[in-house]
Formats: C-alpha cells, structure tokens, sequence
C-alpha cells in the first residue's frame, strides 16, 4: 500500500495582508520618487497605513515554530535567507546608481554632492535599493531572538520560600520603550539597527497572537479582532502619530501610536484567519513572492529615473511617469518572479523537490 500526501488548506489571511503591504510599499516608493509624496490623498493612504512594514516582523513571529537548536546551524541558515540576498541585491542597486551617478550624469549632480562616506555605517541602506534595510534588520532580530530564547531561564525571589522563572525573552514585551528611548536620543546605532527593538516585540507578539488564536474559539477571536480594529479606527482618528520602521521614527503620542500598531496588525489578521477569507489571486500572488517584489522593485525604479533624468527630463511632479513606472515595475516583478526564485542566492529559498518526487520517496 502507498503513502498519500495530504495536504492541509491554506489560509490565504496572510498572504492578502503580505500583498497589501508590498503594494503599499512599492507605491511609497514611486509616489516619493516622483515627488508626490505630499499629495493629500496619499498622505491620508499613508496615516492609515502606517503600520504596514511592522506586519512583516509579527508574521515571522507568527509563523516560527522554534527558535531552539545549534546556534552556528540557525545563524548560518538565517544568513542565506536574508544575509546573501541583502548584499547581492545591495550590490545590484549600487551597480545601477554608481553606473549613471558617476558616468553617465553631469560631474557636479546633486546626488554625487549630497553622497557621504558616513553612510557606510550609519544605515544599513544600499545606494540604489535603499530599502534592504530590512534584511539585516531581520537578520538581527532573528539571531538576537534565538540567543535570548537560549539563555537559561532566571529565578526571581517572590517570597523568602517562593521563587518564578523568568525567560530572558520575555523582556522583549519591554522593547518598545528602548525602541521609543533610541528615537529620543536620535537613534544613536548603527547600521539602522535601533529598529530591531521594536521588531523583536513584534516577533513576539507574533507568536502570542499565534498561541490565542489556537487557543480560544474562532467566535471569540473574531469579536477580538473586530474590536481591536474599532479601536484602531477611533484612536488613529484622535491622534496621527505614526511609527516609521526605516529610520525608528515616532510621532505623536507614543502610548496610541504603540496600542494603534498592535490593534491594527492583531485586528485585521486575526479578522482574516477566523473568517478564512478565499484567495484573491493578485494580492496573494504578490503576498506569496514577496521577497522578489520587495529586492527587485527598487532598483527598476532607480534605474527608469536614471534613464529619464539622462536623456528627457527629471520625473519629479509627473503624473505620467508616476503611472508608467506603476505599471512598469509590477509588470517586471511578475514576470521575473519564478527565475528570481530558482537562485536562492537571490531568493533567499533553498531549491526545493517538486510535490511528484516527495511522493515518490514515501511510496
């Protein structure tokens, strides 16, 4: 008799949260670029929105199942899912600005002036895709997690005969007020690693989240959740305060902007798990790739604008440009998406067995 595979239906929850936020995120990048960032209704997109690049740090946490094991293993693995990509893409983008910046534009561009060597080590931004950032401020938190999940648990005294366990990684519940500590001293890390405090909460909030919604009836989650997203509307319509993740930025009250973050990402997630919402194709598909939306996007960018700004005219308050390289860069993401993936060198992903060979090996 043979084994069968089963398969168990997936929740397509994540995947249209993950593809909004791509989209937004790519929109906020050519908006910007073309100099239409201070438009009004996209400042208004952008107020209700502004919590988006946290998702990707509380789906991490959601999704991971453990943390445990050879620490040389895990961190080796974590760097060429995230390490490798960032440096190859990095390079990609550089290649790009550096080619056009220093031969093709005039010698006295504002961008050659405005270039500074600091910038080597106080982000974590490539000239080009400025946006990789994230890999390595995912990279981190991913490592810092792992090692404060590692560390022995420490025996805190409650009475002279009573004593509670306490894991280290639980600290992270604090993180936020370092992360809020950071902005206030104007985020003196390098590397733009004052964010990876904040993301570290969110990764555990991830996994808390995870634990309730496994743990309480459907029913109950989804009056949560729709509540959580009731306090979200009513608490981002009194205060504008917003998180910027890039540069850890924080605005407004700090104590709304951090409850609005939580309610909003536990809200619509737990909202969209619970009602099993059916696959929406194009948002999924994007959400489901999109590690090569988010390396590849930007330098297509980078390099429309080199190529406009070297023959025609700077794209800066140009609507014409802006829907072009809308559909331009969408268009190109797509159709390299499944040669991206085949490299893991630029995925991320290990080459994986086609679903015929696993069956073969458990017949």
């Amino acid at each position: 008799m043979s084994n069968e595979l089963t398969f168990k239906p997936r929740n397509h929850a994540f995947d249209l949260l993950c593809g909004i936020c791509i989209i937004r995120m790519i929109m906020l990048h050519i908006t910007n670029m073309c100099g239409l960032g201070q438009n009004a209704v996209w400042t208004e997109v952008m107020h209700w929105s502004f919590y988006f690049m946290s998702f990707f740090f509380f789906k991490a946490g959601y999704f991971n199942k453990t943390m445990e094991g050879n620490s040389w293993d895990f961190v080796k693995k974590k760097g060429k899912q995230l390490l490798v990509p960032y440096f190859v893409w990095g390079g990609i983008g550089c290649l790009v600005w550096f080619f056009f910046v220093l031969l093709i534009l005039p010698k006295n561009n504002s961008m050659v002036k405005d270039m500074s060597i600091s910038h080597l080590w106080e982000t974590s931004e490539f000239w080009g895709n400025a946006p990789t950032w994230f890999l390595l401020s995912f990279f981190t938190a991913y490592v810092t997690m792992h090692f404060l999940r590692k560390c022995p648990s420490v025996r805190i005294k409650v009475t002279p005969t009573r004593s509670i366990p306490l894991k280290l990684h639980y600290l992270t519940l604090f993180f936020p007020l370092v992360s809020y500590w950071l902005y206030k001293h104007d985020n003196p890390l390098w590397l733009s690693m004052n964010n990876v405090f904040w993301g570290l909460f969110l990764f555990f909030l991830g996994k808390l989240w995870r634990w309730m919604i496994a743990k309480f009836r459907q029913t109950r989650m989804f009056v949560l959740s729709c509540l959580m997203i009731v306090a979200f509307c009513i608490l981002n319509a009194i205060d504008r305060g917003e998180y910027t993740m890039s540069s850890n930025t924080w605005t407004g009250s700090f104590p709304i902007t951090f409850v609005k973050i939580m309610c909003s990402i536990c809200g619509l997630s737990g909202l969209l798990l619970t009602i099993r919402i059916p696959r929406i194709p194009a948002l999924c598909y994007i959400g489901q790739h999109s590690m090569v939306f988010f390396v590849l996007h930007y330098p297509v960018l980078v390099l429309y604008k080199m190529i406009k700004a070297s023959n025609t005219h700077t794209i800066k308050g140009y609507w014409d440009d802006w829907i072009i390289l809308t559909l331009l860069t969408f268009a190109f993401c797509s159709w390299l998406v499944p040669y991206v993936e085949r490299v893991p060198w630029l995925s991320g992903r290990k080459k994986r067995e086609t679903c015929k060979t696993q069956i073969q090996k458990t017949t």
